[in-house]
């Protein structure tokens, strides 16, 4: 109970909190957490664009536009949109592994 007052008292006092910005720790824990959201945005840029261009994704907007006629074409169509998935898949682990590879 009395750390946390004394720690809300320090970062309240101005002084502190800008010698502690002056610190060498404080500016590379910045620079670090500035690199990691940075790739993060790109990472999460590449994914929606891999989304956006899957098959996977088309053939489930297409499927979501037409209502089945019956239960056996809704089952087709669920056939149809595993293997699709599943085919992805493969193909994403196929490359991720060639990636790896080719880094070693």
């Amino acid at each position: 109970m009395v750390l946390r007052r004394i720690v809300y008292a320090l970062i309240n006092n101005a002084q502190v909190v800008e010698k502690l910005a002056e610190s060498r720790p404080i500016r590379r824990a910045a620079q670090i957490t500035a690199f990691a959201i940075t790739k993060a945005q790109l990472a999460g840029k590449d994914a929606s664009t891999k989304l956006l261009k899957s098959e996977t994704f088309r053939q489930i907007r297409d499927e979501t536009t037409k209502m089945p006629r019956d239960v056996q074409e809704l089952g087709r169509r669920a056939t149809r949109l595993r293997d699709t998935f599943v085919k992805e898949v493969k193909d994403g682990v196929r490359d991720a592994s060639r990636q790896i590879k080719e880094k070693k």
